[in-house]
């Protein structure tokens, strides 16, 4: 009896020191990014101009517009719309009980951008107004995609292929949009890929007030959550209204999604990407996957967006080419381990 209450002690204690190390990684690589996206660019800016274009308002310096107006709202737009898809895909994935599901592939992202697009052809361009259409576009999607595998199953195969049906359908009705109106010009290739060069305040503080109260509300409802992962009937039994529960958890995804899109435009595979590495180091449950998936996710976009800047300047990549080249490969080898272990089952 001591020794097993000594293993579970011991086993309680390691598990408690490991999320104490991720949560100083986490908040490590956030600060980290954060720095070298404000000291690496076009043109490299000292340690000191950084911190003096920051603090000192009377900076009239080229340099101190450079940090203001273009690198500060640019890595807060990476951090923000980082830590949003990252816990969208987290959601999105618990709700729907399939790890492969995630913003980008099962179609929130493309609802969100057909809605940009038609914003943007009645003229709206920024402010809540966008963020409003791109969540109600998201979480249409989102919807569509709920009720599919809740009617044919929550397969993977059936999940993925709606999901790209869907992309493909959005996608069509975006371009047919451009090509009626070809003055769309949010929906450019930058717009498609996913870029933050474009990033202004005015675009990034209705997306960022609207990601904040979302996931202050995920992170109150992380036991919630866990519940819901276990099943419809398990949740059931422990007393679950499951359809309110699911409906609230998407409609918070979907304007987690929705935001980041009015600020990057069809950024992919960070919502497949780091729930899925935070799900392998963390060992899983909602309490502290979602804060450490913001963490991550935040300083993980942040971190390539800087790469995209430096890596073949003084040329610029839009961020969502280094994404693609990281999350295809990623997507297909989780693909292929799903189906082995299937087969082995």
């Amino acid at each position: 009896m001591k020794d097993g209450r000594r293993r579970t002690v011991s086993f309680m204690k390691h598990s408690k020191n490991k999320k104490i190390y991720l949560y100083a990684a986490s908040i490590a690589l956030l600060l980290i990014s954060i720095l070298f996206g404000l000291l690496f660019g076009a043109s490299e800016i000292g340690f000191s101009e950084v911190i003096k274009a920051i603090f000192d308002g009377g900076a009239k310096t080229p340099e101190a517009r450079i940090i203001r107006y273009v690198r500060l709202p640019r890595v807060l737009g990476a951090v923000i719309c980082g830590a949003a898809l990252a816990v969208s895909g987290a959601v999105i994935q618990g709700v729907l009980a399939n790890k492969l599901a995630s913003p980008s592939i099962i179609g929130v992202n493309a609802g969100a951008g057909f809605a940009v697009t038609l914003c943007s052809a009645m003229g709206i361009v920024g402010g809540l107004r966008l963020s409003i259409f791109a969540f109600l576009g998201a979480f249409s999607a989102v919807l569509l995609v709920s009720l599919g595998a809740r009617k044919w199953g929550a397969s993977t195969g059936t999940v993925i292929l709606m999901g790209v049906a869907l992309n493909s359908l959005l996608g069509a009705m975006s371009d047919t949009v451009v090509s009626f109106i070809p003055d769309v010009a949010i929906m450019s290739s930058d717009f498609k890929i996913g870029d933050f060069s474009a990033v202004t305040y005015s675009k990034l503080i209705p997306a960022a007030f609207i990601v904040l109260i979302s996931l202050l509300l995920l992170f109150s409802m992380t036991n919630e959550l866990e519940v819901l992962s276990l099943g419809d009937e398990s949740a059931k039994g422990l007393g679950m209204n499951t359809g309110l529960a699911r409906m609230i958890f998407l409609l918070l995804s979907a304007l987690l999604a929705g935001a980041a899109v009015t600020v990057c435009g069809l950024l992919s595979f960070v919502g497949l990407l780091v729930p899925h590495a935070v799900r392998r180091m963390s060992g899983g449950g909602a309490k502290h996957l979602l804060p450490l998936c913001a963490l991550f996710g935040g300083g993980f976009v942040s971190l390539c967006d800087t790469l995209a800047r430096v890596v073949f300047k003084p040329y610029e990549i839009p961020v969502g080419i280094i994404m693609a080249f990281l999350g295809a490969p990623f997507f297909l080898f989780i693909l292929i381990k799903g189906r082995r272990s299937m087969s082995h089952d």
